[in-house]
């Protein structure tokens, strides 16, 4: 929000959204806006190590957000690959490069699977 009005002449400061009418720190309109993505359905597996010091992990993007859902799908994902992983902005990151094992359990549960990236 380092855009917002802070001082009005007509009316003194502002403490209230222009367009939820909410005060300031209830207010959710930038967070609402990033947080919904498309989602094609398509569950997609890519190596990365961009931003890691070298290191590879396999990130999964595309699955559906259900909580708990996803959490018990990357202990599932860990435990197959051997290997320590998280849960990072809806998106699964498993260290190392196991994207065929991955690939093939998410095929098997029922996902459509794409490889994207190099």
């Amino acid at each position: 929000m380092p855009d917002r009005i802070v001082y009005s002449t007509d009316s003194g400061r502002v403490s209230t959204c222009p367009r939820c009418g909410q005060p300031y720190k209830n207010c959710r309109c930038d967070q609402a806006a990033a947080s919904k993505k498309k989602s094609d359905g398509i569950v997609r597996v890519m190596r990365d190590r961009k931003g890691r010091g070298g290191k590879t992990v396999t990130v999964i993007t595309g699955l559906p957000d259900q909580g708990n859902e996803l959490t018990t799908l990357a202990q599932q994902l860990k435990k197959l690959c051997g290997t320590g992983g998280t849960i990072k902005d809806g998106n699964v990151e498993i260290q190392g490069d196991h994207c065929d094992k991955i690939q093939e359990k998410l095929t098997s549960l029922g996902y459509k699977v794409k490889r994207a990236g190099g």
